[in-house]
């Protein structure tokens, strides 16, 4: 049976593996992103904006089920406490955070009717600390938060929530680190990736597809009694 996917943020990264593997699965996928794409039926929606958010899911639920809600558009920013601005931390949050609840809080309704899946992009950072990770970290953290309370609340509509906790996946995301890195320190890349991969049990570093893989188990019909729950694909960095 053809469902009804909304992902935010799946213009690239593990956004865009989650799209395309709802695709090739025989789905219908909005992609809710201000980045363009051609992969999916995409919308343009500034994730930071509630009242667009609003807009948006409005106007797809309106038309059709909403079966399963991805929230993944997110960013990174590596600082501790001291050096993070105000401004810095209030646009992380008003995206990573404000933004998965602005579209929650708009898909529930219409999701009541016929039941799903909301599923968070959280990070293997929702159950560990990392050094110059303050707000992203406390982010992350927050999201884990509303997979549980989302669980709780809505498990008598028949919705499931989960957060999955990826580790070090290769993402464009990942790629702009480990260039922001190598312009403070002058380190090189090859060598900086090799360390990031030997770091992981698995001695390598992740893929997007495999994180859309497992969002895609976790919506399915095969995943029906699991909710409230956090999932970590990391290679089995947090199990060190």
């Amino acid at each position: 049976m053809t469902k009804h996917i909304v992902v935010t943020g799946g213009s690239s990264g593990i956004g865009l593996a989650i799209v395309q593997r709802f695709i090739d699965a025989g789905h219908r996928v909005f992609n809710l992103d201000v980045k363009p794409s051609n992969v999916g039926s995409f919308v343009h929606c500034d994730m930071r904006n509630h009242q667009e958010v609003q807009s948006c899911i409005r106007s797809i639920g309106s038309q059709h089920t909403i079966d399963v809600l991805v929230c993944n558009a997110g960013m990174h920013m590596s600082a501790n406490i001291e050096d993070t601005s105000e401004a810095a931390f209030l646009d992380l949050f008003n995206l990573n955070v404000k933004g998965a609840f602005s579209v929650t809080q708009s898909a529930l309704p219409y999701m009541k009717e016929q039941g799903g899946s909301v599923i968070f992009v959280a990070s293997d950072q929702a159950q560990i600390a990392k050094h110059n990770s303050f707000a992203y970290n406390l982010s992350k953290h927050a999201l884990a938060s509303m997979a549980k309370t989302t669980a709780l609340d809505y498990a008598q509509f028949n919705i499931r929530a989960t957060a999955v906790c990826p580790g070090t996946i290769e993402t464009p995301l990942y790629h702009n680190a480990i260039n922001s890195y190598i312009a403070k320190s002058g380190a090189d890349k090859v060598q900086i990736h090799a360390e990031e991969a030997a770091l992981q049990p698995l001695g390598r570093i992740g893929q997007a597809n495999e994180v859309a893989s497992f969002v895609h188990y976790l919506a399915s019909d095969d995943a029906s009694f699991i909710t409230g729950s956090l999932h970590m694909i990391d290679g089995g960095y947090c199990a060190q």
